[in-house]
């Protein structure tokens, strides 16, 4: 059974940083594309950053460029997402996925339940 569990997010002010972490069990970790995306209330989901299995190719959304990071530890099978110059436009619950899929696409195979980040201005 995969499982993807999110932590690290919260309340933080503008202008601070929290780094997201998603751990994940049952699947082959070392091979899998990862990516988050985040949805705000009342709006769409959306892509955030993702990294190819070989962790040498990453994407990051427009919104998020030069202030987010996304990494990854094979060893430890975890997924991060260092958030930097938050605003609160950021405000969402942050998800991440696995899977085949790439990039800003919604078919990847596995998904966590998220974990929510609160920006208070």
């Amino acid at each position: 059974q995969v499982q993807l569990v999110e932590s690290g997010g919260g309340l933080v002010q503008a202008g601070g940083s929290l780094r997201l972490s998603c751990a994940a069990s049952g699947l082959t970790f070392s091979i899998s594309n990862m990516a988050w995306f985040r949805q705000a209330p009342g709006k769409e989901r959306e892509f955030v950053a993702a990294i190819m299995w070989t962790g040498t190719q990453r994407a990051l959304a427009e919104s998020v460029k030069g202030r987010f990071t996304i990494s990854r530890d094979n060893a430890r099978k975890v997924l991060y997402l260092q958030m930097n110059s938050l605003k609160p436009d950021d405000t969402a619950v942050y998800t991440c996925a696995a899977g085949t899929s790439w990039g800003p696409r919604f078919d990847y195979d596995y998904w966590g339940q998220g974990t929510q980040v609160t920006v208070s201005s």
